[in-house]
């Protein structure tokens, strides 16, 4: 299969994933100021989940420069992510619709560990089939970011019976490691375009 056809169907489950999140804030009957407060749990964790889609959507999108080839374990992989990402409004909603409790604070970073796992699966199946000395194998070599979210993702999920706002901080921290996408690979990508 041609990169760019699942690259083009990926960015537009994404694009259905943020419209049905947004879909989710209710609008409130009333017309004051304060008609919104009971609405701000829910956008803070539309917010969250917003940036989370967005850096999926940011690394995914610099991730598909590097793949040459791809075949269906590449495929199956990014399904997965989709399939994970997919469950982001679910879960979205169900946290901020009940202010932060444990239960569906924990549900929530186990989605986003399900879709870290993905990213890691989508990754490998890429090197694997393009290659040990790949354009994406040399840009995460002794990628410590990746590891580190999935053992953060796994500490969030039980810290949020402790404190589901220690949980949300901890989703935060991940967050702010993935904002800028792997500048490694954009460097890669123009030294062997500079090479040519």
């Amino acid at each position: 299969m041609n990169k760019g056809r699942m690259e083009a169907f990926s960015d537009g489950v994404l694009a259905i994933i943020i419209t049905i999140m947004v879909l989710e804030m209710k609008v409130p009957h009333g017309s004051e100021w304060s008609d919104l407060t009971p609405l701000i749990p829910v956008f803070v964790s539309y917010l969250l989940s917003f940036v989370f889609l967005a850096i999926y959507w940011n690394n995914h999108h610099h991730l598909m420069h590097t793949v040459k080839r791809v075949t269906w374990d590449i495929l199956w992989a990014n399904m997965l992510l989709l399939f994970s990402l997919s469950l982001v409004p679910f879960v979205t909603g169900w946290m901020g619709e009940n202010e932060f409790a444990e239960k569906p604070v924990a549900l929530y970073g186990v989605v986003l560990l399900l879709a870290g796992f993905a990213y890691w699966l989508l990754t490998t199946r890429i090197i694997a089939r393009n290659g040990k000395d790949s354009l994406l194998a040399k840009a995460i070599e002794g990628d410590l970011k990746g590891k580190a979210s999935l053992v953060i993702y796994a500490a969030a999920v039980g810290g949020a019976w402790v404190s589901p706002y220690l949980a949300g901080a901890l989703y935060i921290v991940v967050a702010l490691m993935w904002i800028i996408p792997n500048q490694r690979i954009e460097r890669i990508l123009q030294e062997e375009h500079h090479g040519k």
